[in-house]
């Protein structure tokens, strides 16, 4: 199949799902997304409590009998086998072609999962949501059928997170919001992912929550479930709690976390540890338990991804947390003194004399010299004086002129000075993709190009070419100044030279369509001035971004907004 940015597979995972009888034998395992975890057992273990579906049975085939440095289609050299289990093998690998780490998942062709494979493998690229780790290739050829996905280095798993404390409420927030918003459009297009767990869920390096494994993961398993949208929901809960508790949310242990106490049933996250935030405790439990479990707080339950949604949507939204600026040292005072230098310090207690000045210029020199220096005084004040009198004489015969045209200081009090520049607080603020798949660009990061934090920005899904891959015109962000407002001047700032256009819209409506939009101003660089051409008075302003940089970080074209700020 062609290249191109898809949607994701991990299948290398399988640290939660041991048996109690197997923990003494466990051994190392590691993702398949250079995510680093422990190494798998080599065969498969149950699935742990509240991970949904079921594995269908089958014949085991054998794994593909490979090898460091072995390749594949001529192109993906492997390198490192980070999983053998069940019939297929999991490795780091290099694309030669594209001289970068990929992550490949082999099994043989003639595997009872095989076929099942490669129809969730091309599906979940179909989707094409950059949420999901990517699905690169999905081939059958030599007897073998392997899937090509992304490799992310830069990216860590919820279970290492969890493993230093539970996640700040903001952290749990965006988590939740992202997640469930990526499974609704996900299931939207017919797809489940039915093994959600801590470590198919990352956070990378800025601060975007992405979800590998989807399909894939569970049809290389062989799990299935009926209720694939309550499976998915319910796995969403689970992840929830163990962010705010740092606990499993089942009797048994499970991803490296306790679980809660035997024959206590399922209690809410802020009972089981004290400053829980509450409204996301409440959500946590609406979407694990569809049973009643939630009726004493007279809460619906969750069964889909889009409930979930709408339920994020009716909370109060959670701030990230003030910085903490750390109080400058206090000054500290210096013993040293001018012209101390090569003295003698003086004893403590002993009261030094004052040195007597010097006697003024007695001698007939001295007189002769004050005398001198009068006499000049003097002089130079009779020529002060009478160039004084002479300019004002010239003034005064300028004033008796009837042509002359006089200027009084009153004047000077009418001329008006142009005002300062004052700066305009932006309310909110969203993304704008009207003409992409599911009409979302990254919403979860989209408050970091008005925040004040540094460091931080708002970024677009990665495309293959500096025109969004001729997929579409651009993507913008558009902002909400509270009321209709002069607008004098927007200052965006980009990570990478980013050509920009900023579209204005008429009234107090914010339109529903890309047309309802004029453009006022564009630019090209790193901080763009857009300056309208003509007064313009609106409340809600689209900064529109129509080429986009290589960044060199990624080796990707992505648009990086760091900062959005408006003047009048």
């Amino acid at each position: 199949m062609a290249e191109r940015s898809t949607a994701a597979v991990d299948v290398a995972d399988d640290s939660g799902e041991k048996s109690l009888t197997a923990k003494a034998d466990q051994a190392d395992q590691s993702t398949a997304d250079g995510v680093a975890q422990k190494r798998e057992r080599d065969t498969e273990h149950n699935e742990a409590q509240g991970s949904g579906g079921t594995e269908g049975p089958g014949k085991k085939a054998s794994p593909p009998e490979l090898h460091s440095g072995h390749k594949l289609a001529r192109r993906y050299r492997l390198e490192d086998c980070v999983t053998r289990l069940d019939g297929f093998s999991s490795w780091r690998a290099v694309d030669e072609k594209l001289r970068r780490a990929v992550g490949v998942h082999v099994l043989p062709a003639d595997h009872t999962r095989a076929r099942a494979v490669l129809a969730a493998a091309r599906s979940s690229a179909l989707l094409g949501d950059p949420r999901f780790v990517q699905v690169l290739d999905a081939v059958e050829e030599n007897d073998l059928v392997y899937v090509v996905h992304e490799w992310l280095p830069d990216a860590t798993e919820l279970t290492t997170l969890l493993s230093a404390g539970p996640l700040e409420p903001h952290d749990a927030y965006q988590m939740v919001s992202q997640l469930s918003s990526a499974m609704a459009a996900a299931h939207r297009e017919g797809l489940a992912h039915l093994r959600l767990n801590p470590n198919a869920v990352l956070r990378t390096s800025t601060g975007q929550w992405r979800i590998r494994g989807l399909a894939v993961n569970a049809a290389l398993r062989g799990v299935t479930s009926d209720t694939p949208q309550r499976a998915d929901t319910e796995a969403i809960g689970a992840l929830l709690y163990a962010a705010l508790t740092q606990r499993w949310p089942y009797e048994n242990d499970a991803y490296g976390l306790s679980g809660l106490p035997k024959d206590i049933g399922l209690i809410a996250p802020d009972q089981v540890r004290a400053g829980v935030h509450r409204g996301l405790s409440e959500l946590a439990m609406r979407a694990l338990a569809n049973d009643g479990a939630t009726a004493s707080r007279h809460e619906s339950p969750c069964t889909t991804p889009e409930e979930l949604v709408k339920a994020i949507s009716e909370m109060p939204r959670i701030r990230p947390p003030e910085p903490a600026f750390t109080a400058p040292p206090e000054y500290q005072r210096t013993t040293y003194q001018q012209g101390t230098y090569g003295r003698t310090a003086p004893h403590p207690g002993v009261t030094q004399p004052v040195p007597t000045p010097p006697p003024p210029l007695q001698s007939r020199t001295g007189k002769a010299l004050k005398w001198a220096v009068s006499a000049l005084l003097i002089a130079a004040l009779g020529l002060g004086s009478w160039q004084l009198a002479d300019a004002l004489i010239d003034q005064g015969g300028k004033a008796d002129d009837p042509n002359q045209t006089q200027t009084t200081d009153g004047d000077d009090k009418n001329v008006d000075k142009p005002k300062k520049p004052q700066p305009i607080a932006i309310e909110t603020a969203s993304d704008f993709d009207p003409f992409g798949s599911d009409g979302s660009e990254n919403s979860g990061d989209i408050s970091k190009v008005y925040d004040t934090v540094p460091g931080t920005y708002w970024q677009t899904a990665y495309y293959l070419g500096a025109k969004f891959g001729n997929l579409k015109s651009g993507v913008g962000v558009i902002v909400d100044l509270g009321k209709v407002q002069k607008v004098g001047n927007v200052t965006v700032t980009f990570v990478g030279s980013t050509s920009v256009e900023l579209l204005a819209a008429d009234g107090d409506a914010q339109p529903q369509s890309f047309d309802g939009y004029t453009k006022v101003a564009d630019g090209t660089g790193t901080e763009v001035q857009l300056k309208p051409d003509k007064e313009l008075q609106s409340r809600y302003l689209l900064v529109w971004l129509t080429e986009l940089p290589l960044q060199a970080d990624t080796g990707e074209y992505r648009g990086r907004v760091v900062d959005i700020k408006v003047t009048s």
